[in-house]
């Protein structure tokens, strides 16, 4: 071996690297990105679930029993409702994660030692995220009660609480986890997909030479913006079928909802990821770059968004970046359409986000594409 022919090559590679800025910097910032979600971001004990609060007894059990509640900090009261369509539309629309129903005569069954029945009614479509709330609200409430049995009611501090929690789990009563996970598969697929796809396909022209074939045509940038993308949202209704399908007839996942309604909102989330795509295939200067930046893209998304751990049980900045990202909101809409049957209406907070993030990518796709031409 030839030492000074070696440290030529050794030489040449590292030259190499520094030329490449992009795959500099994605092995720079990719181990940072990764250590910082999963250090800080995930967090599979989710605590301060919001709950609805429907008492209609007032009473000193039932206040006890609503401060043990969020004192355990396995909850956190956001609304106080009046009946049961309110508690039942803020479940719908993924408000709140829990709606806790006290009877108006709590008190007095209590006091007569009849046992009375609070219900506590569980968005349980994520089964991650209820599973630990679930397991701990009957000891919670045993404890917060007992120390309100004083004086001539001490005799109802019997070993077992003297009232029962009745849970009611809402869209998936068994808990199941596939019904969480086939239809957030279909959002990240498509993600996955489409976002690499466009970006491959518009960096292998350059790098073949049929750009400039392309560009030699007396087609404007939004022409071959729309004419690149609307193949792909063709494929991307073939997968979403696929996924249906398969999750229909192999797991038993139920469509309650619109297949209109789903296919509809899908159009807005395909051409959202397939404009990052555009946008990422004019920052590329090879295949490997946009490889590179739909990884890096892909990792928050799956990551932040709800898919592999419970959304409400990240910190606050991490939830604030998930909100940016079109995947949080259609796994959302997909899930709440699939699962709860959501109308337009219910599904319509998510639905603009992705809308709004469509737009700002297909601005600077185009920016970016004149730029390419110029």
């Amino acid at each position: 071996m030839n030492w000074t022919r070696l440290f030529a090559v050794l030489l040449k590679e590292f030259r190499q690297v520094r030329r490449d800025r992009l795959t500099f910097g994605m092995m720079v910032v990719i181990p940072i990105v990764q250590l910082v979600l999963f250090g800080f971001a995930i967090n599979g004990d989710v605590r301060h679930l919001p709950l609805a609060v429907q008492d209609a007894d007032r009473s000193t059990f039932s206040r006890s029993l609503v401060a043990a509640l969020e004192t355990s900090q396995y909850f956190r009261v956001v609304r106080h409702v009046q009946g049961a369509a309110e508690a039942d539309a803020l479940l719908a629309r993924g408000e709140v994660q829990f709606v806790l129903v006290v009877p108006g005569d709590f008190s007095r069954q209590l006091a007569r030692g009849e046992k009375p029945v609070i219900l506590l009614a569980a968005d349980a479509t994520d089964p991650a995220a209820t599973g630990n709330a679930l397991a701990a609200v009957n000891a919670i409430a045993a404890r917060a009660i007992t120390r309100d049995l004083t004086g001539p009611l001490a005799h109802l501090r019997p070993t077992e609480a003297p009232f029962e929690i009745r849970s009611q789990r809402r869209y998936n009563p068994e808990g199941l986890t596939r019904y969480n996970i086939v239809p957030g598969l279909m959002g990240v697929i498509l993600t996955m997909t489409m976002v690499m796809m466009t970006s491959l396909a518009m960096t292998r022209e350059r790098e073949r030479g049929t750009m400039e074939n392309l560009l030699a045509t007396p087609l404007s940038p939004l022409e071959v913006m729309v004419g690149k993308i609307v193949p792909y949202i063709l494929i991307g209704y073939v997968q979403v079928s696929v996924i249906l399908f398969a999750g229909w007839l192999m797991f038993d996942v139920p469509m309650v909802g619109s297949l209109a309604l789903l296919s509809a909102v899908m159009v807005l989330f395909i051409a959202a990821n397939l404009a990052i795509g555009f946008t990422f295939s004019t920052l590329a200067r090879n295949q490997l770059q946009a490889m590179q930046l739909t990884f890096f893209f892909f990792l928050p998304s799956m990551l932040l968004s709800g898919f592999m751990f419970p959304f409400r049980g990240m910190p606050g900045w991490a939830q604030a970046l998930g909100e940016v990202l079109p995947l949080t909101h259609f796994l959302r809409i997909v899930r709440g359409i699939m699962l709860k049957g959501n109308t337009f209406s219910q599904i319509a907070p998510h639905a603009w986000p992705i809308a709004l993030f469509m737009l700002a990518a297909g601005v600077l796709a185009l920016t970016r594409f004149r730029q390419t031409l110029d």
